[in-house]
């Protein structure tokens, strides 16, 4: 068995509305309220990393599908959306929409473009991340799929 260990530091240095920070290897930001919880929007929060998170898995997860696949591409690219319900104070992630937008090169056959189609719903469940959420957060995905 392999294992990865990740460590992520945090400092937060004040109350409620202040801002603080949250360093990894490769990640350095502020980290702050949102301004829709009314909080001072400084840097990023943790309904963006969890969308960034879910999206930056499922993106990398398909493309290493469509490459083991032997499918090229001419683009991948992606909008990703985080619905958070507050009722009665509670605020809870309810739903994470992915948006990619596949294009396949000219001549692409249509049994390739199935497939593609297959690879993005395979990848949702396949990611780690979209693993760890489950039953917690809704996932959706529409996918566009064009061939130029």
């Amino acid at each position: 068995m392999v294992r990865h260990s990740f460590t992520v530091s945090s400092n937060w240095p004040g109350r409620r509305n202040d801002v603080g920070t949250i360093k990894a290897e490769r990640l350095q930001t502020s980290i702050s309220i949102p301004p829709e919880m009314d909080g001072p929007g400084i840097g990023t929060n943790p309904d963006e990393m969890l969308l960034g998170a879910a999206a930056t898995c499922y993106i990398i997860t398909l493309a290493a599908m469509l490459e083991r696949s032997s499918i090229e591409k001419e683009s991948l690219t992606m909008e990703s959306e985080g619905i958070v319900d507050v009722t009665n104070g509670v605020f809870t992630y309810e739903k994470i929409i992915h948006r990619p937008h596949i294009v396949l090169p000219t001549g692409t056959t249509e049994i390739d473009r199935k497939k593609v189609e297959r690879l993005a719903k395979k990848a949702e469940t396949s990611c780690m991340i979209s693993r760890a959420i489950a039953g917690n957060v809704a996932l959706e995905l529409h996918a566009t799929i064009d061939v130029i």
